[in-house]
């Protein structure tokens, strides 16, 4: 017997699917309206409300009332991993980010290029430019930094697993942030200095002072 055939359901919702997916939608990003969705699959409204709403179950979307629908995961892997670590205790979502992020910032001390060493200055002083001004803003370019160290490690499968993480990570960055009303900036810069100057050994201690300086202002 031969296979069914994919419903229109289903090749609208894989055609949307793959646009996360290729980055076309980045994650944290608001998707098409529903108009515009009609213009680019050719569906009806329905089939793409449908479709919207498959992946929204996915844990790929997520719908926000008087917002729009915006992408939490790139990939079902990513929502699966996502879906794991929100249901974990804060506590040890912290912990397991110390341990991503002393590892990475020391081998990104050993590895970094020129070129991400202007990312990671280019970052950090947006960040710090922005906190007084536009913290949603800050809170995005907080998360950026870490993942620009994770990036300058050239560990392919750490930066894997991290953007897998990512949408968890950042909900973490903005509650540490309510949590301690704090921007940690001088542990911040002290991080970045010391990849850039090639340092492993202060980069871990620098990575590892900062998140001693968050533990120590939040409570689980």
């Amino acid at each position: 017997m031969p296979p069914a055939r994919p419903s229109l359901i289903d090749r609208v919702t894989e055609r949307l699917r793959r646009e996360i997916e290729n980055g076309t939608w980045p994650v944290g990003t608001r998707i098409p309206t529903e108009t515009d969705l009609v213009g680019l699959t050719g569906a009806g409204r329905n089939t793409v409300r449908e479709a919207v709403g498959a992946l929204v179950h996915a844990g790929m979307l997520d719908r926000r009332q008087g917002s729009g629908t915006y992408v939490v995961a790139a990939s079902d892997v990513q929502a699966t991993v996502g879906r794991f670590l929100a249901a974990s205790r804060s506590r040890d979502v912290l912990e397991l980010r110390q341990a991503l992020d002393v590892t990475a910032a020391t081998l990104a001390a050993r590895r970094r290029t020129d070129d991400d060493v202007r990312t990671l200055c280019d970052i950090r002083d947006r960040r710090q430019r922005s906190w007084d001004s536009d913290r949603a803003e800050a809170l995005a370019l907080d998360t950026a930094l870490h993942r620009a160290i994770v990036a300058a490690s050239h560990n392919a499968v750490y930066l894997e697993f991290y953007d897998l993480a990512l949408p968890t990570i950042e909900e973490s960055v903005s509650r540490h942030v309510a949590e301690t009303r704090r921007g940690f900036h001088d542990e911040h810069g002290a991080l970045v200095d010391a990849v850039i100057a090639g340092d492993p050994d202060a980069a871990a201690a620098a990575a590892r002072q900062l998140f001693a300086e968050v533990s120590a202002h939040y409570s689980d």
